[in-house]
Order: C-alpha cells, then sequence, then structure tokens
C-alpha cells in the first residue's frame, strides 16, 4: 500500500509537471490581416493563425461584437462559405466576408472583431488559447458623387477633364475607363477666374482613351471609401477615331553597333545573349516595356494640384516632325521583319545639341538615364499631367527642382534608342502616354479644361 500511495503521488507530481510545462508552450498565434480599419456592406476578412501543427487547432472562433451583443462569424464546426487554406506546417489562413449578410442586424458605428484560437497539448488534455481583438468602424451608408460638366469628347489615344462632386470628404473618386482608373483631385483652394473654390466636395479629374482601348470603352465617375462602399455616376462623353501611321524603320548593323552596348552599359534590368540583333530585340521590346512601366510609376507622385498655368504647352515649333504618337513600326534587317512596337510620343528633330525646354511649369520627378529613352526628364504639372524628355545629350536640372514653362532642362542628343540627334517629347496622364498635340493646342486647352473649371466659380 505504501509503495502504491507513492506511485501515485509520484503519477501526480509528474501530471502536475507536465500541465505545468505545458502551460508554458506557446498559444496559437494570431493576426487580424483584414479589415485593418473599415467595415462595409461587404468586407474581406482573413485571419492568420501560427501555431506548431496548425492544423490540429481547435477551436477557432470568429465574430463580430457590436452595441453589447455578438455574432458569430466563423468556426470550424460551422465554417459557412470561409475558406481556410494551410500556409506552411505552422500556419493557416482563414478568408471570409464581414458585413450585412454575415451579421444581418449590424449598424454604422463602432464595433469590435473578436478571434479565439487553441492548440491542443498533452494529446488533448489541455488547450492553450488565444484571444484577438480589432476595434472597427461601420460605414454601411454608401458614397454620393455627381457630374457637374458638360460636353466630354475624347479622341483615341488623346485626354478629356471632368469636373464632379463626391462626398463625404475622405472617398477616393476619379474617373475609370474600362479597367483603367484615373484619380480625382480636390478643387476646392483653386482660384478661376479670380474666384476662388470653397466648396470641399468638388473634384477634377484627367483621364485618357489610351490609343489601344476601343472607342466604345465605358467611361463612368465613381467614389469608393474606406470600408469599400461604391458609388459610381455615368456622364455624357463621345469618342473619336484617330488614324495612326504605319512606318518601317530598316535597321542596320551601324545603329545596332551604337546604341546596344551603350544601352546595355546603362542598365541591369536587361541582361540579354547573342548578337547584336538579339540583344537589339530585347531591348525594343523587354527594356522598353520595363521603362515603361517605371515611367508610370511616377504618376503616384503627382502633385495634387494644378502646376501649369492655363495656357498651351510649348509646341517646339522650330522642330521637324519625324515621327508621330501612336506610330506603328515595322522594324526590318536585311529585308525582314523582325519586330513591331508602337511608338508613343513625338520625334522632333533640329540641329544637333539645342536647349530643350519645360513644356510647361512643374516640378521634376526624374533626370537621369533610363534605358531606350537615354537621358530623360520628367516633368510633374499636377493631377497626373506629366511630361517627358528623351535622348537628350545633357540634362541640365535635378530631380526635385521646380522649373518654369520654357526652362532649359538640358540638350538634344541620341542617347538611347535613337538614330539621329532629336527630342522624343510625349505627354502623360497618371502614367498613361497620350497624344501631345492637344496640349500644344489653345482651343483645345480653353474647351476641354478651362471651361469646365470656369463653372465652378464660387462654389
Amino acid at each position: 500500500m505504501k509503495y502504491l500511495v507513492g506511485l501515485v503521488l509520484l503519477l501526480l507530481v509528474a501530471a502536475g509537471g507536465a500541465w505545468v510545462v505545458a502551460g508554458r508552450m506557446t498559444a496559437p498565434s494570431i493576426a487580424i490581416d483584414k479589415p485593418e480599419k473599415f467595415v462595409g456592406a461587404s468586407t474581406p476578412l482573413q485571419i492568420t493563425l501560427t501555431a506548431p501543427d496548425a492544423p490540429a487547432m481547435k477551436p477557432i472562433r470568429v465574430a463580430l461584437e457590436q452595441n453589447g451583443k455578438e455574432t458569430p462569424l466563423f468556426s470550424l464546426e460551422e465554417p459557412g462559405k470561409a475558406q481556410i487554406a494551410q500556409d506552411g506546417p505552422d500556419k493557416i489562413r482563414i478568408t471570409h466576408e464581414v458585413g450585412k449578410q454575415t451579421v444581418p442586424d449590424l449598424q454604422s458605428g463602432a464595433a469590435r472583431i473578436i478571434v479565439t484560437a487553441g492548440r491542443p497539448v498533452l494529446r488533448g488534455l489541455r488547450t492553450l488559447e488565444s484571444t484577438a481583438t480589432r476595434d472597427v468602424q461601420v460605414r454601411l451608408e454608401r458614397p454620393r458623387v455627381s457630374v457637374v460638366s458638360t460636353h466630354h469628347y475624347v479622341n483615341l489615344g488623346g485626354t478629356e477633364f471632368v469636373v464632379y462632386r463626391a462626398t463625404p470628404d475622405d472617398v477616393e473618386s476619379g474617373v475609370v475607363v474600362g479597367d483603367l482608373e484615373y484619380p480625382g483631385y480636390p478643387a476646392a483652394g483653386a482660384t478661376v477666374d479670380g474666384v476662388k473654390i470653397t466648396d470641399p466636395a468638388l473634384r477634377v479629374a484627367f483621364f485618357a482613351l489610351r490609343f489601344d482601348q476601343d472607342l466604345n470603352t465605358p467611361m463612368r465617375v465613381y467614389a469608393r471609401d474606406p470600408a469599400g462602399n461604391t458609388a459610381r455616376a455615368d456622364f455624357d462623353h463621345r469618342t473619336f477615331p484617330k488614324p495612326f501611321k504605319k512606318s518601317s524603320i530598316p535597321i542596320e548593323d551601324k545603329l545596332l553597333d551604337r546604341v546596344v552596348p551603350a544601352i546595355l552599359e546603362g542598365t541591369t534590368e536587361v541582361k540579354p545573349e547573342g548578337d547584336n540583333l538579339a540583344k537589339f530585340l530585347v531591348i525594343n521590346g523587354d527594356l522598353r516595356r520595363r521603362n515603361a512601366e517605371k515611367i508610370a510609376s511616377f504618376a503616384k507622385q503627382t502633385s495634387p494640384e494644378m502646376l501649369w498655368r492655363g495656357v498651351v504647352f510649348h509646341t517646339f515649333k522650330n522642330n521637324a516632325v519625324e515621327s508621330a504618337f501612336a506610330d506603328h513600326r515595322t522594324y526590318t534587317y536585311k529585308g525582314k521583319e523582325v519586330d513591331r512596337q508602337v511608338h508613343l510620343g513625338f520625334d522632333l528633330a533640329s540641329l544637333a545639341g539645342v536647349p530643350i525646354v519645360a513644356a510647361n511649369r512643374g516640378k521634376v520627378l526624374f533626370a537621369d538615364e533610363l534605358g531606350i529613352y537615354g537621358n530623360c526628364v520628367i516633368v510633374d504639372h499636377g493631377m497626373g499631367v506629366q511630361s517627358l524628355y528623351a535622348h537628350l545629350s545633357s540634362i541640365e536640372v535635378t530631380a526635385g527642382q521646380d522649373v518654369e514653362k520654357e526652362q532649359t532642362l538640358g540638350r538634344s542628343g541620341m542617347t538611347g534608342l535613337a538614330g539621329g540627334d532629336h527630342l522624343h517629347f510625349t505627354m502623360l496622364v497618371n502614367g498613361h502616354m497620350v497624344n501631345p498635340v492637344e496640349w500644344w493646342d489653345a482651343h483645345w486647352i480653353e474647351d476641354r479644361i478651362l471651361r469646365k473649371l470656369k463653372t465652378m466659380g464660387g462654389s
């Protein structure tokens, strides 16, 4: 009996020690990835749970608490439409939705997401639990958006401008053309015809119909609040075709021997192999696309204010047009077609080394070597509008510098993928290259932009 009592005591001590040791083991780690702050009518919910032997975790419960009432969103026993994905041996990810469908009594106002996860230990005799919470704000009211301006005419490859109202103040808004979004910017604070605009709901947006989009591409104004609630407004518009030229560009070994080594020396983005023709094709295709992506990335750095003045952009009148916007080029080598590309700018020829000036007032975002564009300068004019100057022999400005209209940016040249001394010039709207001809036309500036701005005066 004495030995039996001792054995029982030993087992109890061992069990107690194991219980204590198990209690010191790691409980599941809980990360509420989404939503971060807001919940709308239907908002993605994503939770990441981390623990050794993650698939064995239980219980797992997710709930939303509001006004003292807790509504279950997910449990292992009743997963509903939630999806569970294992992301490695120690991690699982749960995705679901939270909104009016999952919480019928959901109301606008404060709420809290509560997540509980357990990890069985001691062969299931003990469970270590963790709880994580996130305070959120529920917003169920849709934003409001309405168009103010009229008569929107868009040329293929060209730009347009719209004036609209969007509320509340914190909504994202702009124009969507097909699947491309063009952000809008506040108009309040701007001065039109000597009158300061005061309406905080007024917004303006530049947008484009890209050269490669259909004339019937749908267009509309959108508004989206931080909770994901959306609204839209249609606006009157007409689109017009624009004929683009087709040209044949013969490639000679003399050109390849000059441009290919120089371009590859200045970039690490591509490392083509083979002869100069093979390398040229990579430069003309892959590097061209990479350069375009980098150029488009500068749209995020645009000023929310209009930096340029209400006059036409510099027209480069003393330059001969060698190639126009959206020329469809076929490249040939020794009489055979080897490549096709679209040229998205104007090639303007002049005497070698002439000053290249800013088309309008703005801020320099980029002033450096850029692949096929050689020495290149990009100037921001605000509200997503930018201009690009390429193939310069030298650059006389730096990134971050403010420039006035017709201030010298550099000198013309033949750096990058250039067959001779010329300026490659183009305009951009939210990173998309558009036809510069419109920006050289005083009537177009007045009708498409200034007329609409004047309707806001005193608002």
